[in-house]
């Protein structure tokens, strides 16, 4: 085996084993002055309403009712924070860009994320999650812009993989990384996931693993 296999196969236990820990919601807040104190690094999930925030944190956690997930868009109003074997913070943000909700509730979400985000200084990165099936839309543009100007490291994650052909897939994640190279924060590395499948999750687990605390 090469010596970048025996890299990626460490990688992929290291992942494997932060995340067979417990991981424990600790609470949900409506209000910056309520967020936990944490002396961990944290991570933050972030993408439009329903495009799989919380599916995507069962799934990798192994816990399938630790997140609340939704058919209905909009669903999650508060960021909900969880700890994952007194390693690593999780931060799951409310959806953006849900059209149906009244404005002045959008514009207080909005405002609420882009708090949180220039706010949180353990925050070591923002996973922008992206549905494989319609890529990138205009409100994931502004909220990569706001990282953008708040020096906020973040890195596109696709989800719903399993639902689109193998050839688009690739050209998406092609012509995302053209895009992602005019965004000064952006992590050069897109990763591919299904919640349902299970693909690509090893990979993100082991990205994860490279931010949480030392044993």
């Amino acid at each position: 085996m090469s010596e970048a296999a025996l890299k990626r196969e460490a990688a992929l236990a290291t992942g494997q084993h932060l995340f067979s820990r417990q991981c424990t919601f600790l609470k949900g807040v409506l209000a910056l002055d309520h967020v936990p104190e944490t002396h961990l690094p944290e991570i933050a999930f972030a993408g439009r309403s329903n495009v799989g925030k919380s599916s995507l944190i069962n799934a990798l956690t192994g816990h399938g009712g630790l997140a609340r997930t939704s058919n209905t868009p909009g669903r999650t109003q508060e960021i909900n924070f969880f700890e994952l074997g007194y390693r690593l913070m999780i931060a799951d943000l409310p959806g953006y860009g849900f059209a149906a909700a009244p404005k002045d509730k959008v514009e207080a979400w909005t405002d609420f994320i882009k708090k949180y985000l220039k706010g949180r200084p353990n925050l070591r990165r923002a996973l922008v999650l992206v549905d494989a099936r319609h890529g990138f839309k205009p409100v994931d543009h502004d909220i990569m812009k706001v990282m953008d100007d708040s020096a906020v490291n973040y890195q596109i994650v696709l989800t719903k993989t399993d639902k689109t052909k193998p050839e688009a897939l690739a050209t998406l994640q092609t012509n995302m990384r053209t895009e992602l190279a005019k965004h000064v924060a952006a992590h050069p590395e897109i990763l591919a996931t299904s919640s349902t499948t299970g693909d690509g999750l090893p990979e993100l687990r082991a990205a994860l693993s490279e931010l949480a605390r030392p044993e």
